[in-house]
């Protein structure tokens, strides 16, 4: 029978259940951070990560009215987030369609579902899955540690070749720098929710399990663009 692990234990558990597959190390973002890719890839590629990132909102609703009252801490940190998705500043989705728009698709191509990947949607079928059904901590386990803390890394590498190779302005991957900063905010958050009140074996090892999933879940998700929109291309480039 598994123990009750002390937060230290389980914070280094949780992020090793997220350094066995981490997107970082995915073909798609490893090529993108070397310049492989050209500005039709980044298009299908906002095409696709729209779908999975623009219900972020809704996922967090659910997570949200699945919060008991007396975990107020909890209840604020997603209420937060839904508004930093929603309402302050820019929608984080509309700086997403600005960065998809100049690399030459439509506002109309992003928000068509039809242009997703099936990983895609299976992705994002799995997040709405995990929001609805999941006790909250083990939700917030998924969809902010194993999900949402990976984004500063993958981003870091990513974003200096936007700039150096594409010539994008600051402006038109605003998407890109704001999630450097803000989810690596939630993330530390997330985390400190998820030790705070995951406070038994059994709720312990379902987020260790559930962070897993969610980890092979955006890896797929990655592993379907690169066969879909890249492989081919670089094969033919002889890269």
């Amino acid at each position: 029978m598994a123990k009750l692990l002390s937060r230290e234990e389980f914070r280094k558990e949780l992020e090793e259940a997220i350094k066995g597959n981490h997107s970082e190390a995915a073909p798609f973002t490893v090529a993108w951070a070397e310049g492989k890719l050209e500005r039709k890839h980044f298009a299908r590629w906002a095409e696709n990560h729209y779908h999975y990132v623009g219900p972020f909102a809704d996922y967090l609703a659910y997570m949200y009215a699945n919060t008991p009252e007396e975990c107020r801490d909890a209840k604020d940190f997603i209420l937060q987030n839904m508004y930093e998705e929603e309402v302050a500043a820019d929608r984080h989705t509309d700086l997403l369609i600005r960065f998809a728009e100049t690399c030459g698709t439509t506002r109309e191509r992003v928000e068509d579902p039809k242009n997703m990947l099936p990983t895609t949607l299976g992705l994002q079928s799995w997040c709405y899955s995990v929001a609805v059904r999941e006790n909250f901590v083990v939700a917030t386990a998924a969809l902010v540690v194993g999900l949402e803390s990976q984004v500063p890394a993958i981003y870091r590498k990513q974003t200096p070749i936007l700039r150096e190779k594409y010539g994008f302005t600051d402006e038109e991957i605003e998407f890109f720098d704001l999630h450097i900063v803000s989810d690596e905010i939630h993330g530390e958050r997330g985390y400190s929710i998820v030790l705070k009140y995951a406070d038994t074996p059994e709720l312990q090892q379902r987020c260790l399990e559930i962070v897993r999933t969610g980890a092979d879940m955006r890896r797929m998700y990655m592993d379907g663009l690169y066969e879909a929109y890249l492989k081919e291309d670089l094969q033919k480039a002889g890269v």
